[in-house]
């Protein structure tokens, strides 16, 4: 096969976007380059790569066929990126790393806050979303997850435990009846997850304390953070945003702590770039170092 890293580049895109325009808009380049280019190099390799249906561009068998292939050189570009850039050296370029909105909201700034000032000729983007990011569509370079996924071509990396528990405002607390015990909560408005959207059932807390009806319901964890700041009812909050609510108090810490850990999933082929390897250290180190002082101040 003769195809070149730029057809393969806009291949992989494609593949990743399951449309033209999409893979357009992450390349920088008119849909129909994009389709010209996709049809030249179908004719290069005389095998159609994608069929066009309602859900978008999918792929053929000749077109999965190539796709670790392309896969692969994509790999082997980055790992020369990073040799030019020269080991050892400062980190540069873009990184994107997918997380759950608590981690997001409450974790990484600081954490990447210091990576960058460590490295200034680094940008970092960080996508917040209510489940694990498509690194195969390379939606990021990496994810921070709260369960190991069970396919697929990753690493996968445990970066620490954290811990949980219920809360609630003082104010809440001061208006509303004592809670001495779970059955108690039975009277009070609950904060929580929606929960057919619960992406992970790590997340679903409230299983664990007999599944209480929830009266304000979100998928993100930082409006339920902020409904409990304002004082509209009882919810989990992680130990590490406590600091984030001075005015959240726990609420039977004796008899609700919840544990749980954070992972880092990477491609496979990542494992070859010394400037991610780098980057997944500082990471790694940095959460592991901002979970600890932040449980032991809240």
């Amino acid at each position: 096969m003769s195809a070149q890293w730029d057809d393969l580049r806009i291949f992989l895109s494609v593949a990743r976007a399951e449309s033209l325009s999409g893979a357009g808009r992450a390349l920088k380049l008119d849909p129909a380059t994009v389709g010209r280019r996709v049809q030249r190099l179908e004719e290069e390799l005389a095998q159609p790569l994608f069929t066009k249906s309602p859900q978008g561009y999918e792929l053929t068998e000749a077109g999965a066929r190539l796709l670790p292939h392309a896969e692969a050189a994509e790999a082997a570009a980055k790992a020369a990126a990073d040799e030019m850039r020269g080991k050892g050296g400062g980190l540069s370029g873009t990184i994107r790393i997918g997380a759950p909105d608590g981690c997001a909201n409450f974790l990484l700034p600081q954490v990447c806050a210091a990576i960058m000032d460590a490295h200034p000729g680094l940008d970092i983007q960080v996508v917040a979303l209510p489940r694990v990011a498509n690194l195969s569509k390379r939606e990021a370079d990496m994810a921070i997850a709260v369960s190991p996924p069970a396919s697929g071509r990753l690493t996968v990396q445990k970066i620490t435990d954290y811990h949980l528990h219920l809360a609630a405002s003082r104010r809440y607390l001061r208006q509303n009846p004592k809670i001495t015990s779970i059955a108690d909560l039975q009277s009070h408005r609950i904060v929580g997850y929606i929960q057919d959207m619960i992406a992970d059932p790590e997340l679903d807390y409230l299983a664990e304390i007999g599944n209480p009806r929830v009266s304000f319901a979100s998928n993100s964890v930082m409006v339920q953070f902020n409904y409990l700041v304002r004082a509209l009812g009882v919810g989990v909050v992680h130990d590490f945003a406590m600091r984030f609510g001075p005015g959240l108090r726990r609420v039977l810490p004796d008899q609700v702590a919840l544990s749980r850990a954070f992972w880092l999933i990477r491609p496979e082929d990542d494992r070859k770039s010394d400037r991610l390897n780098r980057f997944a250290e500082a990471l790694v180190a940095g959460m592991r170092a901002e979970i600890a002082r932040a449980e032991g101040d809240s």
